[in-house]
């Protein structure tokens, strides 16, 4: 198995994308136990236990299509071996991105904002085993950083969204760790987690943004000279009792290649913008992204994008 991916947009090779078997609210995570503090939804209340089955059902059908597509592009597909994380009072397998940073041949296991993902590790043996180098950012010493918190914009280019789900422990800690001349910029213009509802790089020299937390004063430096898409608004999709994650989740698209973005199909405007772009788009659906937290980025986690 090839580890070698230095950006969001390079032609992918291989991929994983993630399950929802046994998806689970966990019940003893001490920080998971806070999120009805800090959640700015107030109308019902954080849920606790195992995912309803059939939400199980739908999202494995949507994440399976998923994989048959990219299949069908030449992308070789990896799946994420089963785990109980209902019987572990873990979280699930819906959202790879967030577990692992692959930054060209480096995979990174990074101290995730909720301990019990610390046990989805364990459903990438292969993987991990695979790198050239491995990371591993100690847990307990006030680092926290789930791996969504970074987009790689190039071979020695990072870009770091200080957040609650990484804060800026972590981002010195990579700075002390990974090769002297790699670049990490840091940015904290969103309070909430990670950073690919916000900011999605479609290929060198173009990025999309979300208008709503950036602003033309805090655009990150790494994109100065880049042409830039403002995005004002997108279709809300709905919702299972509590959105786990807001509207912009509609924003989080997988770039397969320089000019082919997998996107939520009920976006026509976003569609519209990107085919103007000349990008091949294949409007697909993750039908509870809402309710579990995930789009297109979060439920896949790119090993090898040919450079």
């Amino acid at each position: 198995m090839i580890i070698n991916s230095h950006d969001e947009w390079s032609p992918l090779k291989t991929i994983i994308v993630g399950d929802a078997t046994h998806a689970n609210w966990p019940v003893n995570d001490p920080v998971f136990a806070k999120e009805s503090e800090k959640t700015t939804w107030k109308e019902t209340p954080v849920p606790h236990g195992p995912v309803p089955q059939r939400i199980i059902d739908e999202t494995n059908e949507d994440l399976d299509c998923l994989a048959t597509t990219l299949k069908g592009l030449g992308v070789e597909v990896i799946r994420p071996d089963p785990f109980n994380f209902q019987t572990h009072d873990g979280m699930y397998n819906y959202c790879p991105r967030d577990r692992l940073l692959v930054f060209g041949n480096t995979i990174i296991n990074p101290a995730m904002m909720y301990p019990c993902r610390d046990m989805e590790l364990q459903c990438y043996h292969d993987v991990v085993d695979s790198a050239e180098n491995y990371l591993f950012m100690p847990r307990n010493e006030g680092l926290v950083l789930d791996a969504a918190n970074i987009l790689r914009l190039g071979a020695k280019k990072l870009l770091y969204l200080e957040s609650a789900s990484g804060n800026k422990a972590a981002y010195h800690w990579l700075l002390a760790n990974l090769p002297t001349d790699t670049s990490i910029e840091l940015c904290n213009f969103y309070a909430g987690v990670h950073i690919d509802s916000t900011i999605v790089p479609l290929r060198e020299g173009l990025v999309m943004l979300n208008a709503s937390r950036v602003k033309f004063d805090n655009v990150p430096r790494v994109f100065d000279g880049w042409h830039k898409i403002w995005v004002n608004d997108v279709v809300a999709q709905d919702f299972y009792q509590y959105p786990y994650a807001s509207k912009w989740i509609a924003m989080n698209m997988l770039v397969v290649d320089p000019h082919t973005v997998i996107c939520d199909r009920h976006q026509h405007a976003l569609i519209k913008t990107l085919k103007s772009y000349n990008f091949e788009v294949i409007p697909m659906e993750l039908r509870h992204s809402r309710t579990l937290g995930g789009g297109f980025h979060c439920v896949t986690l790119d090993l090898w994008r040919q450079q």
